[in-house]
């Protein structure tokens, strides 16, 4: 197979030749004589998050870069179900709640998309999604079952018109020699038909970079990182192809630096041997922003891409569409995505032990109300320890958020793990988190920051939330949502235990 680079022109519409099959729905050609309608609209962008805080890392860099982008959570939320028009299965998941209070709501932005207009009946809206990202619960469950959630996301997605797909992992590639990161990429590319794919993780707006095939941190290898530490995906190893060559059952090759600066037809050339070769994974590096649009040439015509969110800041608007949101004016509070700000007092979930998060923990107790939870006495008393956490949050509620967390340092870490095992531990607390959750936004909390990939998916899974609207970063790849939670408008944000300055939890709140 031989890779031509794409055109401008191409990288910012879908790929269509001439007499190639069209997605269900497409417009026909009209009679001679007659006036063309409009052409039904499909999203262009299918995107498969193995985890909640990396789908709205994902979403809210797609905002940025200009397309409409709706959250939606789990696979099944994604189909259409029997008779329904495709848009309606976006459009009909409960967002942020309507009609709320002039106090409560700052408006509609690029992130927010809005049902189907009256009388439609397979053609998205003028303003539906140009992508929709579907996240899930899978990076630490059994291969077998990542493998079937990724699929049956795909298979939603397809049925909505998706043109192109993307599964999003993390930009430190957790992972285990099992999986699932190459799993879910084998079963992808069979499902989508893609001859090979990229494996990019790389996201330098937040010092995630690749070379030679090895992930840093900052300056750090990623097995020199905090990441060595991580109680369910410990990463010890830098080497990207090494790890993915253990996961999956596909060679894995690697586009190095040089080459990929070294020009398209210097490229294409690397990649058509890979492909010859074999090779249906290609591990990329990546060093800068730069990077990204040499690999977006190179990949316009693939079905599938794989990776962080980092690329999505290098994508170009999509064809025909003036965004509210572009990517020069990401950092223009005045044009950034707006969203429903939610009334009632504030409070920070922090499960994540990441070095990242414990040092933000340390920060924030000098400055606000906080309260540890214990491990122990979760597994002595679940129930009345989530009791004590939320009365002592409700009575302390005010003007700065609270915040409820799992540990002070590293040692009430590993000790709780030795004494109660690191799975044991990890269930416990983000199970009391999303209890505490539950429980606070019912008793009028209107604003959550939640860290921790696991910590997340609870809390969302608790509230019951099935869909999001994208609204300004906090950090980059930490955005606040809307979400609509029994007839109110409730904000979230979900952030990965590695993201966000040292003054996230305090500062996170200016924001809005």
């Amino acid at each position: 197979m031989t890779v031509r680079p794409a055109t401008d022109a191409e990288l910012s519409g879908p790929d269509r030749a001439a007499g190639a099959p069209q997605p269900a729905g497409t417009a026909q050609p009209s009679a001679p004589g007659t006036a063309a309608p409009d052409p039904p609209r499909h999203p262009l962008l299918g995107c498969i998050a193995d985890d909640f805080t990396g789908a709205t890392d994902l979403a809210g860099n797609l905002v940025r870069a200009g397309y409409r982008t709706t959250l939606i959570v789990g696979a099944r939320e994604a189909a259409p179900t029997p008779g329904q028009p495709p848009a309606a299965a976006v459009a009909s998941a409960p967002g942020p709640a309507a009609g709320a209070t002039a106090a409560g709501v700052r408006g509609r932005g690029a992130g927010e998309t809005a049902g189907p207009a009256p009388g439609a009946a397979g053609a998205m809206p003028s303003d539906a999604p140009d992508a929709v990202v579907v996240a899930l619960k899978t990076r630490t469950v059994p291969p077998e079952e990542a493998v079937r959630a990724a699929l049956d996301a795909h298979r939603g997605l397809a049925a909505l018109g998706c043109e192109r797909f993307w599964f999003k992992y993390c930009s430190t590639f957790d992972s285990t020699p099992g999986g699932n990161i190459g799993p879910v990429i084998d079963a992808l590319l069979a499902a989508t038909g893609a001859p090979w794919t990229i494996a990019c993780p790389a996201f330098p707006d937040n010092g995630r970079t690749v070379y030679q095939g090895h992930l840093f941190v900052a300056d750090r290898l990623l097995s020199e990182s905090g990441m060595r530490h991580h109680p369910l995906t410990p990463m010890t190893d830098p080497d990207l192809v090494r790890v993915l060559a253990a996961q999956t059952r596909h060679p894995v090759g690697l586009l190095p630096h040089p080459v990929l600066r070294a020009g398209d037809a210097a490229l294409r050339a690397h990649v058509d041997r890979l492909v010859a070769d074999g090779t249906r994974i290609v591990v990329t590096d990546v060093l800068g922003n730069d990077d990204f649009a040499p690999l977006l040439r190179a990949t316009a015509r693939l079905p599938l891409l794989t990776g962080g969110s980092g690329l999505a800041l290098a994508l170009p608007p999509p064809s025909g569409r003036t965004p509210d949101t572009a990517p020069a004016a990401a950092a223009d509070p005045g044009r950034a995505a707006r969203i429903p700000v939610a009334a009632g007092p504030a409070a920070v979930l922090a499960g994540s032990v990441s070095d990242a998060t414990l040092a933000q923990t340390a920060y924030a107790r000098a400055r606000l109300p906080h309260r540890r939870i214990p491990v122990d006495a979760l597994l002595d008393d679940p129930e009345g320890t989530v009791a004590d956490a939320v009365a002592w949050a409700r009575g302390r509620a005010g003007p700065r958020p609270v915040l409820l967390y799992s540990a002070d340092d590293r040692d009430q870490v590993r000790r709780a793990q030795r004494r109660f095992g690191t799975e044991r531990s990890a269930a416990a607390v983000e199970g009391a988190l999303a209890a505490c959750a539950r429980e606070l936004v019912d008793a009028g909390f209107g604003r959550l920051l939640v860290a921790g990939g696991e910590t997340s998916g609870a809390v969302v899974t608790a509230l019951g939330v099935r869909r999001f609207t994208i609204g300004r970063a906090i950090a980059p790849g930490v955005p606040w949502t809307a979400a609509g939670y029994r007839g109110r408008t409730v904000n979230l944000a979900l952030k990965s235990g590695n993201f966000g300055a040292e003054d996230i939890f305090v500062t996170a709140q200016d924001v809005l």
